[in-house]
């Protein structure tokens, strides 16, 4: 009966891929340190998949998979929207009860991704760190966000943050016909690296902030550090009067359940995969919320890796991230004219752009990919 409930979920499993047009599924196993991950690559039609190294507790295998899927597509399609020479990847861990030897761990997480040869490229993201990258690096070249690198960042948080910043301005200047962020309530969910970085910006540009993180601490420097008020519970953020929700955390925030709680005319966070499903986009629609497509606003940490993949100069980069406000604008004008929801819009003009290039074999130099929206 085991064999045949394992086979059925496996089938479970290949549907879905199918039906997400996930390229590609790969399992690792590693019994001396104790990894169990799994890469997702969605598509590789625009250049190698890019994608960052999750490492979090999953309730089982399943949805751990399932999150790769999901993160991976997301991700060529931040890429595409962005015009960027990259697919969409992305591994995701399975968090071990304790971590006994961590370099021999991610030494083991750099063979897994040495494997694929170049197809698959890994990051920092939600449970790993630059140290972290630095220790796969030893194993593979495949892998960016380490201290070696040029820039002045090798997190990409910051620019994910200050991306998201961007896409709040225009927001902003869409639906509340205000061209300052001064006085405008946000609420952030979330403050981990990318989630603190967007509060500091906005408190810089002198918004007034609430905030929730299931971490204490992390609520009380940003009350010191930021002003910002707190709340004691998740629930209570998600019906709090503002003027923006800023999901910042983990994915599928925005539900059948919370939806209905929100009190806000904006949704724009530095999350990925914030719709539980497509069709929450709509029920924002109804709602008459303004939703940042997360594949557009928080595409500044992408557009900074790509960038020093691709060897183009810092200055550049945040050009391009600051092209975000433009970008959304779009997004925001063809989603009124058309009537559709923006994440249908967002997703329609990435596929438009997920199209073969005449690429030569090392994709990162083309410049052109670089300039123009």
């Amino acid at each position: 009966m085991r064999v045949v409930r394992e086979l059925a979920m496996e089938q479970d499993l290949l549907n879905y891929a199918a039906k997400m047009q996930c390229q590609e599924l790969h399992l690792t196993v590693d019994e001396a340190t104790g990894l169990q991950a799994i890469i997702a690559i969605h598509d590789v039609t625009l250049g190698p998949a890019l994608g960052g190294c999750r490492l979090l507790e999953y309730p089982s295998t399943l949805s751990a998979a399932v999150d790769a899927i999901r993160l991976a597509r997301g991700m060529t399609y931040k890429a595409a929207l962005m015009r960027l020479p990259l697919g969409g990847g992305k591994m995701v861990i399975l968090k071990p009860a304790k971590i006994i030897d961590r370099v021999a761990f991610f030494k083991s997480v750099g063979k897994a991704v040495d494997l694929l040869n170049g197809r698959y490229i890994t990051a920092v993201d939600s449970g790993t760190s630059v140290e972290d990258m630095d220790i796969v690096a030893s194993a593979t070249p495949h892998v960016t966000c380490t201290s070696k690198t040029e820039f002045s960042l090798a997190d990409p948080s910051v620019m994910t943050g200050a991306g998201v910043v961007r896409g709040i301005q225009a927001a902003v200047r869409f639906r509340l016909g205000r061209d300052s962020l001064e006085g405008i309530h946000v609420a952030i969910q979330g403050l981990g690296h990318a989630g603190y970085a967007l509060a500091k910006d906005l408190h810089a540009l002198g918004a007034r902030l609430t905030v929730f993180d299931v971490k204490f601490e992390r609520m009380m420097i940003c009350m010191k550090e930021f002003k910002a008020d707190i709340v004691s519970h998740e629930d209570v953020l998600f019906s709090l009067k503002c003027d923006v929700f800023a999901p910042s955390a983990l994915g599928a925030v925005l539900n059948d359940r919370t939806i209905p709680k929100l009190n806000t005319r904006i949704v724009a966070g530095c999350a990925n995969n914030q719709l539980a499903e497509p069709r929450h986009g709509e029920a924002l629609r109804q709602r008459g919320i303004l939703y940042a497509p997360d594949i557009a606003v928080n595409a500044g940490g992408v557009i900074y890796v790509a960038a020093q993949l691709s060897h183009i100069r810092e200055t550049e980069a945040a050009h391009k991230i600051d092209h975000i406000y433009d970008t959304l604008m779009e997004i925001f004008q063809r989603a009124e004219d058309e009537g559709r929801p923006t994440n249908e819009i967002a997703d329609a003009i990435a596929r438009e752009r997920l199209r073969p290039y005449s690429f030569p074999d090392n994709c990162f130099g083309k410049r052109e990919l670089f300039e123009g929206a």
